[in-house]
């Protein structure tokens, strides 16, 4: 496999849609938990996505202390989408491209094939939540030193679970991603559908949840859901509170929604490979 894992990292290496998609993570994780939070405080109060927020309350959440549960708010939802076509172009893109089949005639197995892509999306996840700690860690110092605040770092074991819970839910959605685009030999098809399902019909089951019995029930495995769950648990404000990140929710606790995560990523795995195993590629 390690032939296989070595020939994936240099394909996403040299692909400029793998640096454009990381770079917008990163972008992205700055301006809504950094630059416009920080706007909002400094015009003296909370509106818009910040409304009921003081200009306290907002500037407390953009020191370092606060660094695991701002950082972690956009995992379940907006990140969780990056990765989901980060996924689909991984795994999707040889159909397209016609490369699968001559890949497979020659030296490597299916499964060592596959083994390189899972390895090499496991090292990207890992490298965008590292990346993503460490430029928000920046910038939070930076804030504390221009406004003369104390600037007390979370501990090493809080900063640990954090990096732990974003790799886990990255990972999870790459990995979904990655299964859509082998079942439906698709990149554009499979980040559609990875994008409705996490952006549109699981938003709308949280939404409905409170009227339909069943919903309320299904909702607690999706997940989207466990992933905010889990961001929940580890200091990230629900949605339904001021401040609130779309897709951060308490609906489960921290222990299942971590259980149900790494289920949840050892069956894409599973089936990943076993759709690839019996997948007629001709």
């Amino acid at each position: 496999m390690g032939g296989s894992y070595r020939a994936e990292l240099l394909k996403v290496m040299k692909r400029p849609a793998m640096w454009v998609l990381a770079a917008v993570f990163l972008v992205l994780a700055q301006v809504f938990g950094y630059l416009l939070p920080y706007v909002a405080y400094r015009s003296g109060g909370g509106t818009g996505f910040a409304a009921g927020q003081t200009a306290a309350q907002l500037l407390s959440d953009l020191l370092p202390r606060s660094l695991v549960p701002n950082t972690l708010g956009g995992f379940p939802m907006f990140a969780g989408a990056i990765a989901v076509i980060m996924g689909g172009l991984l795994a999707g893109s040889e159909y397209g491209w016609g490369t699968l089949k001559t890949m497979l005639t020659q030296r490597p197995r299916r499964l060592s094939v596959l083994g390189g892509k899972l390895a090499v999306s496991l090292l990207m996840a890992l490298a965008l939540v590292v990346a993503v700690f460490a430029v928000n860690g920046l910038w939070s110092w930076v804030i504390a030193s221009v406004e003369h605040r104390a600037a007390p770092w979370p501990g090493l074991l809080e900063l640990g679970r954090g990096i732990g819970a974003g790799f886990l839910i990255i990972w999870m959605w790459s990995l979904f991603g990655a299964l859509l685009g082998i079942l439906f030999r698709s990149t554009p098809l499979a980040v559609g559908l990875g994008m409705v399902w996490a952006l549109v019909v699981e938003n709308l089951v949280r939404g409905f949840a409170g009227l339909v019995g069943f919903l309320d029930a299904l909702q607690k495995w999706l997940p989207g859901v466990n992933a905010g769950s889990l961001v929940a648990s580890l200091g990230a404000v629900p949605q339904d509170r001021p401040g609130g990140t779309p897709g951060v929710t308490a609906a489960v606790g921290g222990p299942q929604a971590l259980v149900a995560l790494i289920a949840y990523v050892v069956v894409l795995a599973l089936t990943a490979a076993l759709v690839l195993h019996r997948q007629d590629v001709g």
